[in-house]
């Protein structure tokens, strides 16, 4: 069997192969099928972005993650939330209380998305205005 290519095959940030998965591939997540898809799609999300960048000073309760993300919902901060746990990404403590304390902390993989996430965010908020002007252009505006 020849040896795969360890040049990526795709566009994106060329160079050599990151991971390689069990089956002996390499991971590519411009390849439909490979499972870095999704978890491109776990941390492109915003919910996701924004739950990181609060949980990345440090251990939260759920009241206090919705407080912080305003205009998410109950659910979309729950499901939210168990993909991140699913993912290793977070951790939920339950504390026999009562009522129950639930806390959520970034794992040690969690916490190397911080640092990405930040610089994501940063740019949203650096760039708002010449979005919405592009936007208003684009729109017919002046």
């Amino acid at each position: 069997m020849p040896e795969p290519s360890r040049r990526r095959p795709r566009p994106g940030t060329p160079g050599q192969v990151l991971a390689w998965l069990p089956d002996g591939r390499p991971a590519d997540v411009y390849s439909a099928p490979c499972p870095s898809r999704q978890v491109l799609d776990r941390i492109a999300d915003k919910w996701t972005a924004l739950i990181v960048g609060c949980l990345s000073t440090g251990t939260k309760r759920y009241s206090e993650l919705r407080a912080a993300i305003d205009g998410v919902s109950e659910k979309m901060l729950t499901q939210t939330l168990r993909g991140l746990e699913r993912d290793g990404l977070v951790t939920r403590t339950v504390h026999p209380t009562v009522p129950p304390k639930v806390e959520y902390t970034l794992t040690e993989l969690g916490g190397t998305l911080t640092a990405p996430l930040a610089v994501i965010r940063d740019w949203a908020e650096s760039h708002i205005n010449e979005i919405n002007d592009a936007r208003t252009r684009y729109d017919g505006g002046v």
